[in-house]
C-alpha cells in the first residue's frame, strides 16, 4: 500500500484542481474513527477540525454507520418529489423539534453553499426585493449567489465580479475605545452602520433580508455579544427587513446548543443549515416558517441530489446521538474547560493574542511575538509542529492568523488535554525556534 500511495499522492497535484488539493495539511489517512484520524504512515492523530466543523459525533459513530448501511439497503437515491419516503420525512418532523422559534418547513440540499443560496433566493421571492445585506468578515459559500454575500477574504471574490448585496461591518468589541462600554460601543456602531447604509447606498425597501453567522467563522470565529445580534434583529424589525442567519458552521450542538439563536436568544426568519447535520454525509436545509416557505411555489427552486435518504437516514441518527450522549452538555462543559487551558497556555506563550470561543468552537489568535501583528507564518510553522506531536488543528481569519479548534462534540477532558499539552509543546518549539527568549 505504501507504494500506491506514494503514487498517488505525487501524482495529486496533476489530477485535483490546485483549489482543491492545496489545503492543509493534506494528511494521508487510512481510516477515521472517534475524535482519531489514522494515518497512512501507521500514527494516530487526534482530530481538533471535526472536517471542519461537521462530524459533530465524532467519526464513524456506530450508530450513524448503522444508519447509513440500513438506508443503503432500502434507497440510493430520491430524487424528493418523484418519489418520497420515510428518512427525509421523519427528519423535517425531528428538526422541526428542535428549531428555534416557528421555523419548521426545510428545502434540504447538498451543502452549505446550498443552503445559502436557497436561503437568499427565498427572501428575494417572498419579498420581492433585489438586495442582501451582509456583514463583512463573513463566510458563506463560494458559488455564485453564496459569494455575493462573502467577504471573509478578498481573494475568494478576485475576478468574479459577485453583485447583488451591500456589507456593514461584523461586532468588534476590541474596537471599542479605552473607557467605553464594549458591547454599548458596538450596538451603537450598528445603527450608525445601518443608518449610514440607508442614506447612502440602498433604501431599507429595495433590501430583502440581513445575512449573518450568528459567530463569525472563517473570518476569525468572532463572537458577537448577545446585544449586539438581538440589536441586528430589532433593526430588521425597524426597517421591514428578513432575518437569515447562517447556522452552516455553528449549528447541531456546536455553541452549546442546538443552534446559536438559542444560544443567543434572537429567532431568525430564515435559517440555513449544514455540516453537522449528517456527520459528513452531504444534506443541508434551507429553514422558514411554513407561511413564509409556501409562498415559494413549485419550480421556483429545485434539487435532484437534496435530501439523499441515505444522508436523511444519517441525520436521523445524528439526532439520536446529539440526544442519548448529552452532547450540548458535554460541549458547554468541555469548551469551558479548553478556554480555561487555553488561557494558561497563553500566559505561557508571546505568540497567541486573543482566545474567543463558544462551546466548542475556538479561536486562538497568533501573533508575531514582539510586534504583536497577525503572524500567518507562525501559525502555519505551528500547525505543522503540533501535526508532527500528534494533533490536527485548522487555521482561518481574514489574514490567515487564527487557530480553529473544533473537536468532535464526544471529546473528553482528557483528549482535550491530550491535544493540548501538544499544542504547547509545539508553541515550545516554535518560539524556541525563532528565538524569542
Amino acid at each position: 500500500m505504501g507504494n500506491d500511495w506514494n503514487h498517488l499522492v505525487e501524482n495529486m497535484s496533476n489530477r485535483l484542481a490546485p483549489s482543491m488539493a492545496k489545503d492543509h495539511p493534506n494528511l494521508p489517512v487510512l481510516k477515521e474513527e472517534g475524535c482519531y484520524y489514522y494515518g497512512v504512515d501507521g500514527r494516530t492523530y487526534l482530530d481538533f477540525t471535526s472536517g471542519i466543523a461537521t462530524t459533530n459525533v465524532g467519526h464513524r459513530h456506530p450508530k450513524v454507520v448503522e444508519a447509513i448501511k440500513e438506508g443503503a439497503d432500502q434507497l440510493g437515491h430520491g430524487p424528493s418529489g418523484v418519489i418520497i419516503y420515510e428518512s427525509i420525512l421523519k427528519l423535517a418532523d425531528r428538526l422541526a423539534e428542535i428549531m428555534p422559534g416557528d421555523l419548521d418547513c426545510f428545502f434540504f440540499g447538498n451543502s452549505g453553499a446550498e443552503a445559502i443560496e436557497g436561503a437568499i433566493k427565498l427572501a428575494k421571492h417572498v419579498t420581492e426585493r433585489p438586495y442582501i445585506v451582509s456583514f463583512i468578515g463573513g463566510f458563506h459559500g463560494r458559488s455564485m449567489g453564496a459569494l455575493s454575500v462573502t467577504s471573509s477574504k478578498s481573494k475568494y471574490r478576485k475576478f468574479l465580479n459577485p453583485t447583488g448585496s451591500y456589507q456593514v461591518p461584523y461586532a468588534q468589541v476590541e474596537d471599542a475605545p479605552e473607557g467605553t462600554d464594549p458591547e454599548q460601543y458596538v450596538v451603537q456602531q450598528l445603527e450608525k452602520d445601518f443608518e449610514r447604509l440607508f442614506a447612502h447606498q440602498v433604501t431599507p425597501d429595495e433590501v430583502a433580508a440581513v445575512l449573518v453567522e450568528p459567530v463569525l467563522g472563517e473570518g476569525g470565529y468572532i463572537v458577537p455579544p448577545k446585544a449586539w445580534l438581538q440589536k441586528v434583529r430589532e433593526l430588521c424589525d425597524y426597517y421591514g427587513l428578513l432575518l437569515i442567519f447562517d447556522e452552516v458552521q455553528t449549528g447541531f450542538g456546536r455553541t452549546g446548543e442546538w443552534f446559536a439563536s438559542q444560544t443567543f436568544d434572537v429567532t431568525p426568519d430564515i435559517m440555513a443549515i449544514a455540516k453537522g447535520i449528517a456527520n459528513g454525509m452531504p444534506l443541508s436545509a434551507t429553514v422558514a416558517p411554513n407561511e413564509l416557505m409556501k409562498q415559494w411555489p413549485l419550480g421556483s427552486h429545485a434539487t435532484t441530489f437534496g435530501g439523499n435518504p441515505i444522508a436523511c437516514s444519517a441525520a436521523n441518527a445524528v439526532l439520536d446521538v446529539i440526544q442519548e450522549e448529552n452532547l450540548l452538555e458535554n460541549t458547554k462543559e468541555t469548551g469551558a474547560y479548553a478556554a480555561e487551558k487555553l488561557k494558561k497556555i497563553k500566559d505561557r506563550h508571546k505568540s497567541i493574542g486573543r482566545i474567543r470561543s463558544v462551546g466548542l468552537m475556538i479561536g486562538i489568535e497568533i501573533v508575531d511575538p514582539v510586534t504583536g501583528k497577525p503572524n500567518s507564518e507562525g501559525l502555519f510553522n505551528i500547525l505543522d509542529k503540533a501535526l508532527e506531536n500528534g494533533v490536527l488543528f485548522y487555521f482561518g481569519g481574514n489574514q490567515t492568523e487564527i487557530i480553529r479548534m473544533i473537536p468532535p462534540l464526544t471529546i473528553s477532558k482528557e483528549q482535550i488535554d491530550e491535544g493540548l499539552k501538544m499544542f504547547d509543546e509545539a508553541l515550545t518549539a516554535y518560539e524556541e525556534e525563532i528565538t524569542v527568549y
